[in-house]
């Protein structure tokens, strides 16, 4: 830029000029990106006009910000987006899966991708097409000749191999499928036993299964006279079992020893008192041990597996006295209490049945057939002349000892099946633990009725057989739930007492010491006993 200076005198002298820049020499940086954002409101750059006048590249509209997008900017560069319907979509998407390629989405079928054999075989067609073309038959046939198939006639590429209607033949056959039967039926397995303690027999010929008398508690004791407290220390844990733990169960009236069944297919004796270690170890059942019951003076006990088969077991020497196979999986047993009838037990089963079988003859005595669904527990009452049985079917039915014939049933439409029941020590009442996360309490006396004021809430069983307890003086009801937490409730006034934490899995069963007023015994499917 120029800047001309004029003088001021009349006189012609040559004029003076001064050239002078004010603007420095400006470098175009070439930035890596020509565009700005979408949400800018100003050039961030200088853009040169040579790259103004460019024709169109790329998508329509790459800064679209309306609500459908219709471009994707990418590493890649920049994607627009293609709509399509659901059924389309899901076609070309089907005939990639079955077949290996797909069409052009125009329905074209110009370009084809994946496996081109197959594409030029199939004249590229979806699989939509094929079964369509799979759905016409061949013609009916004329109706004068025997050529006529109406309905009958088979399809054009032969892709079903229907069975067809012949003179000779005018009925269609199913193949017969047969089954080994011998497959099915329960297999036996050899029984053997472990003695894990030093001695069998003390120095006076007393066995270990001799109650002790030097432990500070009379085991002989009256049950029920004492005023029992909830436990608040863990005092023991028996870790001896490799899987979850199904029942545990006291020593009749002296409850000094604990017999336990696991799905480790194992039956282990332990000791409550003194050393606390296992002292014989029951195995015989090809699967996982489901129950177990003591008879009335613990010199036998029953199991029942998973294998079909229910076992009776001498306690003391480990051995299998004697089998009883069965056809489909027992639930649950129990001994008849009553002293002339001990020979006697009860097996709940998968098949909808309760079977009376004897010992004496080892054979089936009687069978109660009335529920609808597997039997889950079964509990005697009314001095051991009936007792009360519960079922997948949501029904508790109660019946005669000895006559198959129910007396009274409950069977309400807001019921839950109620797979776990515990008598009270007065055996006045007893607890059913209900798959809606409740213990209802129904009354053992009379006839089979419901108590509506106890109705004992607030723990997770649902989907589980977690078994209730009642303290030996009838004041707390105890279970166990779904998450390893013991809950204790004042039977009295239907509150929760305490709770805590007890398993890391879920509780199957909880028993309370008849001689001891504040121990609790309980099992898991973490494989421990507390």
């Amino acid at each position: 830029m120029g800047i001309v200076d004029y003088s001021d005198s009349d006189d012609d002298q040559p004029v003076k000029k001064i050239k002078t820049d004010f603007a420095p020499d400006v470098t175009v940086k070439e930035l890596p990106t020509m565009y700005t954002t979408v949400d800018s409101k100003e050039l961030t750059r200088n853009i040169p006009l040579k790259d103004l006048n460019e024709p169109i590249q790329g998508p329509a509209n790459p800064f679209s910000v309306t609500k459908q997008i219709q471009a994707r900017n990418m590493m890649s560069g920049f994607v627009e987006e293609h709509h399509m319907n659901d059924a389309t979509f899901n076609n070309l998407s089907r005939t990639f899966d079955a077949y290996g390629y797909t069409v052009n989405p125009d329905g074209s079928h110009t370009d084809m991708v994946g496996d081109m054999d197959l594409a030029k075989k199939q004249e590229g067609r979806t699989i939509d097409e094929i079964k369509k073309k799979r759905k016409e038959r061949e013609g009916k046939g004329n109706v004068e000749d025997d050529s006529f198939k109406g309905p009958w006639a088979g399809f054009k590429d032969k892709i079903y191999d229907m069975p067809m209607r012949t003179k000779e033949q005018d009925v269609y056959v199913a193949p017969q499928y047969t089954f080994d039967k011998k497959k099915l039926e329960p297999k036996e397995t050899k029984e053997t036993t472990t003695f894990h303690g030093n001695e069998e027999y003390d120095y006076l010929g007393r066995s270990f299964m001799h109650p002790p008398s030097d432990v500070g508690v009379n085991l002989h004791g009256e049950i029920g006279n004492k005023e029992c407290f909830i436990p608040k220390n863990l005092i023991h844990t028996w870790t001896g079992h490799t899987k979850g733990v199904n029942a545990i169960r006291f020593f009749p009236k002296t409850a000094h020893l604990l017999l336990s069944c696991s799905l480790d297919h194992k039956i282990k004796l332990w000791d409550v008192y003194r050393e606390r270690q296992c002292k014989r170890t029951y195995m015989g059942h090809e699967k996982g041990v489901r129950d177990v019951q003591f008879n009335n003076d613990g010199t036998k006990f029953l199991s029942a597996s998973y294998d079909k088969f229910v076992k009776l077991w001498d306690t003391e020497t480990g051995q299998c006295v004697q089998r009883y196979p069965m056809k489909k999986i027992p639930f649950c047993l129990r001994f008849n209490p009553n002293e002339s009838k001990n020979n006697m037990f009860l097996v709940g089963s998968e098949d909808r049945k309760i079977y009376q079988y004897d010992t004496r003859s080892q054979e089936v005595v009687e069978t109660y057939d009335r529920h609808l669904g597997p039997v889950n527990s079964i509990t005697f009452c009314h001095d051991n002349r009936k007792f009360i049985s519960t079922s997948d079917d949501k029904t508790l039915r109660i019946w005669e000892f000895g006559i198959p014939i129910v007396i009274k049933f409950v069977a309400e439409s807001d019921l839950h099946s109620m797979p776990a029941v515990t008598l009270s020590y007065d055996r006045k009442n007893f607890a059913c633990q209900s798959l809606d996360n409740k213990i209802y309490i129904f009354s053992a006396e009379g006839m089979l009725r419901q108590n509506k004021k106890k109705i004992f809430q607030g723990h997770l069983v649902a989907g589980y057989a977690c078994q209730p307890g009642w303290s030996p003086d009838n004041r707390f009801i105890m279970s166990g739930d779904s998450e390893g937490k013991m809950w204790f409730w004042d039977y009295k006034t239907t509150k929760l007492y305490k709770k805590f934490q007890a398993h890391d899995k879920v509780i199957t069963s909880c028993l309370w010491h008849p001689h001891e007023s504040s121990k609790v015994a309980t099992s898991s499917w973490d494989g421990t006993i507390k």
